[in-house]
């Protein structure tokens, strides 16, 4: 089968987005994986479809996989991609809102930048004591679509993200299913930088949007930081994050940054 895509990227995290509008399309597993790969297919941390809406409450709906072929619930740099490829697959201009396995998301366009409206956060969790190699160590969680761990550290370069991020995703405190794992250092006042193990993708991508937004909810409690809080990835692009608090729960989470094409083409798959 010969398949169409598109290449973007948000904030350096990279995607293959496919319209599958007609529902013909059944991609496997083994073929996620291969689209994937950055050196035998495209090239990407995740794939996303564009399907017929399955609720009648949003405009749009999304598949979406991590690059080992797993369905993933939410995906924040995914979201505002995808909502800039509705954008232009559907000539729709205007706001719109596309389904996920997380709930409704609704999109917004200011000139190059996109945002996003994530779901709900939930399961808050704060200055737990998790046992490591390295010792025990004070992890916050949150899940902002997907489940979340955050790490504060005073250097973010110094983050021993490849030895403690595949730690804490598998580690047995996050049950099952495990977590993605953020290690922050603060910049200034509502201001951080965020690097991200992520969960699928099983290694450090440039960026992930929602663990940039648990990062910065979490910062308001841990740090009182205040909404918006500016965030810088690895992929060295700054993501705003925005929210509102209301009897002690998260709520109105926005999520804003680029989301970039870089190429369309075909593939045999």
């Amino acid at each position: 089968m010969r398949l169409d895509f598109v290449k973007m990227n948000g904030a350096g995290n990279d995607f293959v987005l496919v319209d599958n509008r007609d529902g013909q399309i059944r991609l496997t597993t083994e073929q996620i994986v291969r689209l994937c790969d950055r050196h035998r297919g495209v090239g990407a941390d995740g794939v996303m479809l564009l399907v017929p809406v399955r609720t009648g409450k949003a405009d749009w709906a999304w598949d979406f996989f991590n690059s080992d072929g797993s369905p993933a619930d939410m995906c924040g740099n995914g979201a505002r991609c995808f909502a800039r490829y509705v954008q232009r697959a559907t000539g729709r201009n205007n706001d719109f809102t596309f389904e996920t396995a997380a709930g409704n998301i609704a999109a917004s366009f200011q000139g190059e930048r996109v945002t996003v409206n994530l779901t709900q956060p939930k399961d808050l969790k704060l200055n737990q004591s998790v046992p490591l190699s390295t010792g025990a160590t004070i992890v916050h969680s949150l899940n902002t679509g997907v489940p979340h761990a955050v790490l504060f550290m005073p250097d973010a370069d110094k983050a021993m993200v490849m030895q403690l991020g595949p730690e804490i995703r598998h580690h047995v405190h996050f049950g099952p299913r495990g977590t993605n794992v953020n290690f922050v250092q603060v910049l200034g006042s509502n201001h951080i930088r965020v690097r991200t193990f992520e969960r699928g993708v099983e290694g450090e991508t440039l960026a992930c949007g929602t663990g940039v937004s648990a990062a910065a909810m979490i910062s308001s409690r841990v740090h009182k930081f205040t909404s918006p809080v500016k965030v810088q990835v690895q992929g060295g692009d700054t993501l705003e994050v925005s929210f509102t608090e209301h009897n002690g729960e998260f709520d109105n989470v926005r999520l804003s940054g680029p989301a970039d094409f870089v190429f369309e083409g075909s593939i045999e798959i």
